[in-house]
């Protein structure tokens, strides 16, 4: 009797675990249907991706045209920029340049009437020197030529003649022009006689 009460237990357990397994595969089966129908729902449309391409190219657009525009406004402003430089970059230069031009004026007037030439030879000095170091703040300087060894990228060599001395052979003799750096930039050389 036994036997038989274990056998209607094993039964009975059987039976309850299969509609529990029943159960769990026909929720997961059902959960498998919902995603696969949200998912289905959540992809759009074709004319709706084809009116949001549409926008995007529409975005797209303005935002070329502005940039375009925004490149060509700064173009024409660089340009004119450019161009008042060039036409008015000397200003500062020639403003400094001018209370020279004064002095000039001045010593011209005085030369008429002047009696001792000392004098007039001096003014003119003063001026020279007032004007060299007006250049010297907008940064020219003077090549130095004197005793110097010849150097093609400073000097010019218009004339050779022999040296008195072997020591004196490759160095300058005497400077006919005088040369000018701006910024150590030459800007003219200086036209020399060197000996041989």
């Amino acid at each position: 009797m036994k036997e038989e009460q274990k056998e209607e237990l094993n039964g009975t357990q059987q039976d309850v675990e299969q509609p529990i397994l029943q159960t769990e595969q026909d929720e997961t089966s059902e959960e498998k249907t919902d995603k696969m129908s949200e998912d289905i729902v959540e992809e759009p449309t074709i004319e709706e991706q084809l009116e949001a391409a549409n926008k995007e190219i529409v975005s797209l657009k303005d935002q070329l045209l502005r940039k375009i525009a925004e490149f060509d406004n700064y173009r024409k402003r660089t340009i004119k920029e450019k161009t008042d430089l060039i036409l008015n970059g000397g200003e500062k230069t020639i403003t400094t340049i001018l209370p020279v031009l004064d002095d000039m004026e001045r010593a011209l007037k005085n030369m008429q009437n002047a009696e001792d030439i000392s004098a007039v030879i001096e003014g003119i000095e003063l001026i020279y020197k007032k004007f060299i170091d007006i250049l010297g703040k907008q940064g020219v300087s003077v090549i130095d030529t004197k005793e110097a060894d010849f150097d093609v990228d400073l000097h010019e060599a218009i004339a050779q003649i022999p040296a008195p001395t072997s020591e004196l052979k490759g160095k300058i003799m005497d400077c006919t022009q005088t040369g000018y750096k701006l910024n150590e930039k030459v800007i003219r050389h200086a036209q020399v006689v060197v000996g041989l």
